[in-house]
């Protein structure tokens, strides 16, 4: 590039990644423009990350070549690429949690006069970065403190304050609210009128037709196809990725062909968050919660599982009252909890997949229920892999390097194992492609006709009418609306959501 100018192209020509006994990407090619947005787009396992890594210095193409401006680049390092105006933001935060926002989104080049931080200027020059995203925390806020949303937020501030001319997203909103989303798209449209290169990756395919001008799709590391977003729908879109339409999806599940009784019935549940809550769940009924963000979802299925204490109303357990005073009290009743953060609160990521799988059982399995009993623990791992075809290399691989779905496979392993009676499911394909969707959504319909009673809190309306029996819609922590299978659409789920 030359000196103050912006690029004008990116160019991927060729490129190809081998790993060890795998073919990441496969002779891949595309050019994106100045002042455009593209999305790259995929089912996991694609190249999305491998392509962004590469980009950024973490990853060295097996072969071809990067171009910028035409002239051919490699990046050695992030940090070489952020001297040359190169930036990924991952979905993974990469912040100093103890530091300050100011002291973040200045990390490694803070205004000073000489060897000296000039701090005034240093918080005023973030302050003007906050006002101008509209957000509501201060310049001198530490990190920790700030929810999961405005650190990511904090993240995109860093990049924005750097003199960028290439920027890459990696799932950006996944843990942003719609106001959010919003603001994050403003800032991205900003960077597209001042002429940057914008990458976008999502599994949202609704916020790519919002936002991107181009797609460029990927199967098993080999480009399919790079198109203008302007006359392409959707269906299209999945059909280059899997093969087959979301409405083939939902149309081929099986559902159970009958439910049983009731198995989990709330009776006025509230708590600081949710408000005189009542409903039944019946075995192998999957149960919808629906409603915007805020509505009292997650807080509602927390209470349920005992993570938030509830001051008001009752839980029966198959027309038993049963008191849930913590998250150990539910496990033992059968109850269990996929989480709507996976990263944070569902994995271990540090731990093998067995340890993951079996972390709930350890007492069960251990020898005279004190020392650890390897040989039954990977039994029941090597159980729950086959039956949920969990794909890795073996179980005592970290989870941290397994796929989004096959992450959120594990957390529903970890629950089959002690072969619950109600599996609760927040945002479970939260992050993860289409055709682990598809995964995800086979083994919940077959987990209800097994008779488990399962309830899904998910925020994607296709999603939710698509996959369960009935749907409950919240707002304001209290349920305003049921909606049967048959006669559910999206537009009277919003109207419950935001009109009742």
């Amino acid at each position: 590039m030359q000196g103050g100018e912006l690029a004008k192209t990116l160019r991927m020509q060729d490129i190809s990644m081998e790993f060890p006994g795998v073919r990441a990407l496969d002779r891949v090619s595309f050019t994106v423009e100045s002042g455009k947005v593209v999305s790259l787009l995929g089912e996991n396992g694609a190249g999305k990350s491998t392509l962004l890594k590469i980009l950024y210095g973490d990853y060295h193409p097996t072969s071809g070549k990067m171009l910028i401006d035409e002239q051919e680049t490699a990046f050695h390092s992030p940090h070489e690429a952020l001297q040359s105006g190169v930036s990924v933001i991952y979905q993974e935060r990469q912040l100093v949690q103890n530091l300050t926002v100011a002291d973040n989104v200045f990390l490694g080049h803070p205004p000073q006069t000489l060897s000296f931080i000039k701090t005034r200027d240093l918080y005023r020059a973030t302050q003007l970065i906050i006002d101008e995203f509209g957000l509501p925390f201060k310049a001198d806020d530490k990190v920790w403190k700030l929810s999961v949303a405005h650190q990511q937020m904090v993240e995109i501030m860093k990049a924005y304050n750097r003199k960028i001319d290439i920027i890459a997203f990696d799932e950006p909103t996944a843990s942003l609210t719609e106001t959010e989303i919003q603001k994050l798209f403003e800032i991205i449209r900003k960077l597209k009128t001042d002429g940057k290169i914008v990458l976008y990756v999502s599994h949202r395919l609704k916020e790519i037709f919002e936002i991107c001008d181009e797609v460029v799709v990927l199967k098993d590391g080999q480009l399919v196809n790079k198109l203008p977003l302007d006359g392409t729908s959707e269906d299209a879109l999945v059909r280059m990725m899997v093969g087959r339409d979301l409405k083939d999806i939902f149309q081929q599940l099986e559902h159970a062909p009958a439910f049983g009784e009731v198995i989990l019935e709330v009776r006025n549940l509230s708590n600081d968050r949710v408000s005189n809550v009542s409903f039944a769940l019946r075995e192998g009924e999957i149960l919808g919660f629906s409603g915007l963000v805020g509505s009292g979802r997650t807080e509602l299925m927390q209470s349920i599982f005992g993570a938030d204490r509830y001051s008001g109303g009752e839980i029966l357990l198959e027309g038993k009252p049963v008191r849930i005073n913590f998250p150990s009290d539910a496990i033992r009743l059968g109850i269990g909890l996929c989480p709507e953060d996976r990263k944070l609160q569902g994995i271990i990521p540090i731990r093998s997949l067995r340890d993951n799988i079996v972390v709930t059982m350890q007492r069960q399995l251990a020898w005279l229920g004190i020392f650890i009993h390897r040989t039954k623990e990977r039994a029941v791992a090597l159980e729950q892999v086959k039956n949920l075809d969990i794909r890795a290399s073996g179980v005592e691989q970290p989870i941290m390097y397994l796929s989004g779905g096959n992450q959120q496979k594990s957390i529903v392993a970890r629950w089959l194992a002690r072969k619950p009676r109600v599996l609760i499911l927040d945002e479970p394909t939260k992050g993860i492609d289409v055709g682990a969707k598809a995964e995800i959504y086979k083994l919940v319909c077959g987990l209800a006709r097994q008779g488990i009673g399962i309830i899904v809190v998910s925020s994607e309306l296709p999603e939710i009418i698509g996959l369960c029996d009935r749907i409950l819609v919240m707002k304001d922590g209290r349920i305003c609306g049921e909606l049967l299978k048959g006669e559910a659409t999206e537009e009277k789920a919003l109207s419950y959501a935001l009109l009742k």
